[in-house]
């Protein structure tokens, strides 16, 4: 007959489990609470010298520091060793010029690994979140789109591809709600065709639905979390933009569900 555990290696045991459970809360909220004051600090920075930057120097700059600051916020991650990421593919894109980058959206973590990667970004975003002051302000000077003029949007953003940048676009519009993605919006492939430069799929895949759609913020998850980005196909928008729209949604589809964790960090290769 097996021997239950004595009094003190049950008390150990406890002990451990709450100190895991400890050093868990304190990386993801501490590490959230890192992120915000890195978007604070550059947001209001970036507010203040606006004004006295041209544009031609005002972008790039924008474009590289929320690089860097993304890129910095996943290094701290990494070393915990609560989170593995294998982002290396996307080095690829970076001297590709002008291009639409379009993921697939499992989580809110998704821009901050596309953007780390790529130093020439431009988002198109929610009006709410351009005018945050969280965000607004390095937002603004990196050349961010707001999405509440379609018109706007779309003229603003093919502009901003054929002056070499790479336009990042959520082809969903929001996180995905029915995996494997939700029914895609028109409104990139009118870009990509208006601008004429191809749009690069990109997958994202992830072990956790941590920060998905309808994740309560306050909600541990399982450990360690694994992000993983590969590069799909590449594609330009020929004849009828609605017909497009609905080829790349069903290859979506098809790809998006194929999980390939290779490695624990891409970033070594």
């Amino acid at each position: 007959m097996a021997r239950s555990p004595g009094p003190f290696r049950a008390s150990l045991s406890r002990i451990e489990a709450l100190l895991k459970h400890l050093y868990e809360y304190t990386v993801l909220y501490g590490g959230l609470l890192l992120f915000a004051l890195i978007c604070l600090v550059w947001s209001l920075t970036a507010t203040l010298i606006a004004p006295f930057l041209p544009r031609k120097n005002a972008t790039p700059l924008g474009q590289f520091a929320i690089m860097t600051g993304f890129r910095f916020y996943l290094g701290i991650l990494k070393i915990t060793g609560l989170v593995r990421l294998d982002l290396g593919d996307l080095d690829a894109l970076r001297d590709d010029g002008s291009l639409i980058i379009a993921p697939n959206h499992p989580s809110l973590i998704d821009v901050v690994l596309i953007t780390s990667r790529l130093p020439h970004i431009v988002c198109i975003m929610k009006a709410s979140i351009w005018d945050n002051i969280l965000l607004g302000g390095g937002a603004r000077l990196a050349g961010y789109i707001r999405n509440d003029a379609p018109k706007d949007m779309i003229r603003l953003a093919a502009a901003a591809t054929r002056e070499g940048n790479q336009l990042l676009v959520f082809p969903e519009g929001t996180r995905t709600v029915a995996p494997p993605v939700n029914e895609f919006k028109g409104g990139f492939g009118l870009i990509a065709k208006k601008a004429g430069v191809p749009i690069q799929t990109v997958f994202i895949e992830t072990n956790s639905p941590f920060l998905g759609k309808g994740w309560p913020l306050l909600k541990l998850p399982e450990f360690p979390l694994v992000y993983r980005v590969r590069l799909g196909q590449r594609f330009e928008v020929k004849g009828e933009v609605k017909s497009f729209i609905a080829e790349l949604e069903a290859y979506f589809r098809q790809q998006a569900g194929i999980q390939h964790f290779g490695g624990e960090d891409g970033e070594s290769k």
